[in-house]
Formats: C-alpha cells, structure tokens, sequence
C-alpha cells in the first residue's frame, strides 16, 4: 500500500485564525481522519521526503498558495479547495506542468472549470462526514421544534430577509409550525448540536454550495432537511456577474429523495412544505443512510486514496 503525501497550510493572512477551522481545512483534516480509519499510511508535510523523491505524487489541498511557493519536481494532485473560479489561473496546467490533476468538489463545479481546464484533468472528490460525532444520539428524546432553519446566505442578505426568510417564517407560523434559527459563521459546532438536538428537521437556506459539510452534518444525524435550491448563476459577487455568468449552481450538491425535499423560491414553498410533512410522518426520509452509503470518513479516504493510486500507475 502506497504511502500518500499530503500537503495543506494555512495562507499567512489566516495564520491568526488557526483555532478556527474552515471548510478548506476540513478537507485535509478529515481526509486524514479517514486514512486512520482505513490504516493506510501517509506523511504529512514532510517537504524533505517529496524533495528527496521527486517521482513520489504529492496531494496539495487548499489554497495555491503551497504550489506557488516551493519548486515542485513530483507530479502534483492538486485541490480541492484552491481557486473559486478558473480566471484565477487559466494556465494552469501549462504554468505548473507537474500538475496532473485538479480536483473539485461537485459535479456542477467540474462543469464550470471544464471550459478552461479540460474535462479530463479535473476530478470530483468530496471528504467524508465524522458519522461518530454526527450521530443520531445527539437528538433528544423530546424535540419540541419543527424546524431549525439554518440560514447561510452570504450576499444580499437584506434583500432575502425581505423575499425569502419573512414569508418562510410567516407559512411555518400559518400551520402553527415552531421554528428556531441559526446563522452561518456565528455559531460552534456544539451550538449546532444543541440546537439540532432539539428540532425534528431543518430548513436549509444557501445560494450554492460547492460541498456543504454543515448540512451533510446535519442528514448524518437522520434529521431530514427542506433545502432552497434555487440554482440559477453562480452568485460570488467577485466574479458574478461582470466577470462570470454560470449556471446552473445546486444548493445541495450530494443528494437523493431520503435525505428530504427541494424548494426552489417562495412561491413553492408552502406547498412543497406540506408534501414535505405528509412524508415526514409516513417516516419516508432516512437521510444518515444517504450518508452512510456515500460520504463517511472511510469511503471518502478510499476514494481518494484510489485517485492517487490511478495516478501514480499512469505516470
């Protein structure tokens, strides 16, 4: 069994917030955390082992800053987590030669980076959910709240509140419907869990995500979810919608009919919300197994461990 390489640092302008850990730096550490699981061996940015052995493959994840830096001989399993769009560096692949393959997070991300990077260099790679500590057993035995809705919407949120959020909670209060709320980045992890443990589903609220670890997080611990999806462009206001225009996007990337239902804007709300409930009751959902066949620590760091592998033999 191959011994992988596995680089990821942070950017200095985060060094401040090493205790905060990030999306990006959730991929290195739970990549790792399934490697352990699966007892396969790897080294962690041991820079004098890749420099010795330049034929080795090296896995860089997060942001390219790792890529620029240093003078790379080996070949090079780059991402995810790097650039948000490929204008960030359109030649890539001719800059960085060793590079060999560029990996994203969602189907809908390879179709955005595709025009520019070659369907065939790019791969799709999510990491896995702790399925221990995203756990059925967080629930309690009473859960007095119909939904936690947790609200991740990034860019115009004043505009939503007004279009979105308000009628949303406006229909829960019209069928007598409890509800609590949390915000995306003002909120730990054991804050999610409380409030979680208390709520029977959760009304997801996000523009696009790229992988969506918090609600992956969330179905791990059978809590169904009524997500917006709203698809439609990509909405990053640093690209969007001089620089770029792509579509469509998904709110809720890794999916099937267990894990709850869709709604794409409010005027299919309510009536999706009442299919939604007719099917919670006849106990339809079953969103942990959806996470069990798909997205645990181990079948994530086998996967990748697989890439790397068909790397390696094709060099």
């Amino acid at each position: 069994m191959k011994t992988l390489n596995i680089f990821y640092e942070e950017p200095n302008s985060d060094r401040w917030f090493k205790q905060k850990r990030g999306g990006v730096m959730m991929f290195a550490l739970q990549l790792m955390q399934g490697l352990d699981k699966l007892n396969i061996p790897y080294r962690f940015n041991d820079f004098s082992y890749a420099k010795k052995h330049p034929e080795e493959c090296v896995c860089i994840i997060g942001k390219p800053h790792l890529l620029f830096n240093r003078q790379w001989k080996n070949p090079i399993l780059f991402g995810p987590g790097t650039y948000s769009h490929p204008t960030d560096c359109t030649d890539l692949f001719t800059k960085y030669p060793n590079v060999k393959k560029f990996i994203v997070a969602c189907d809908w991300m390879k179709g955005m980076f595709s025009p520019y990077y070659k369907e065939e260099n790019i791969v799709i790679w999510p990491v896995g959910i702790d399925t221990t500590k995203w756990h059925p057993t967080i629930k309690s035995s009473e859960q007095p709240i119909d939904f936690l809705i947790y609200d991740k919407i990034r860019w115009e949120h004043a505009y939503y509140e007004k279009q979105l959020i308000s009628p949303l909670i406006n229909k829960l209060k019209s069928k007598n419907l409890t509800y609590d709320v949390i915000k995306y980045g003002s909120y730990t992890h054991d804050i999610l869990i409380q409030k979680l443990s208390r709520c029977k589903s959760v009304i997801f609220l996000c523009e696009h995500e790229t992988q969506g670890l918090a609600y992956q997080q969330i179905l791990s611990t059978n809590t169904p979810i009524l997500a917006w999806d709203r698809e439609g462009y990509w909405q990053d206001p640093a690209y969007y919608p001089d620089k770029v225009k792509y579509e469509p996007v998904n709110s809720v990337p890794y999916w099937s009919d267990i894990c709850g239902m869709k709604f794409k804007n409010i005027d299919t709300f309510e009536s999706v919300l009442s299919s939604y409930l007719k099917k919670k009751s006849q106990n339809y959902f079953a969103p942990r197994n959806f996470i069990l066949e798909n997205l645990t620590l181990e079948i994530s760091a086998r996967k990748y461990y697989d890439l790397v592998d068909a790397l390696s033999e094709s060099i």
